[in-house]
């Protein structure tokens, strides 16, 4: 259901754009993005727009196959949330103070020193 859900599709859209810039994404899948906005531009379509509310259904229907046919492709340009990662920041730095420990190689329990 991840699929389906509105965040998810809204990003693959923003991605869309990403992906047609660049030049080693195949040329069949630039063509069907091409494909589905003339679809989306032409005054010809299955169900015409003057049936308002199902007007756009064959449009939406259309833009969730091509967003589903290319999610793998999307998922590659999706610039999504980034993650900090804070551990090179405080890798020589004592967190934890007033605390002594050692390591030990056998296997044995360290004991806390006060």
């Amino acid at each position: 259901m991840q699929f389906l859900s509105l965040r998810f599709i809204m990003n693959r859209i923003k991605a869309i754009s990403s992906m047609m810039r660049d030049k080693t994404v195949p040329k069949r899948k630039k063509a069907l993005v091409i494909f589905g906005l003339i679809y989306l531009v032409l005054p010809v379509d299955i169900i015409p727009p003057v049936l308002f509310p199902f007007g756009f259904l064959d449009d939406l229907v259309l833009w969730i196959w091509i967003i589903w046919h290319l999610k793998d492709t999307l998922d590659q340009y999706w610039v999504g949330e980034k993650t900090v990662d804070y551990s090179g920041d405080f890798k020589s730095e004592n967190l934890v103070e007033g605390v002594e420990y050692k390591v030990n190689a056998g296997g044995e329990e360290g004991k806390n020193e006060e």
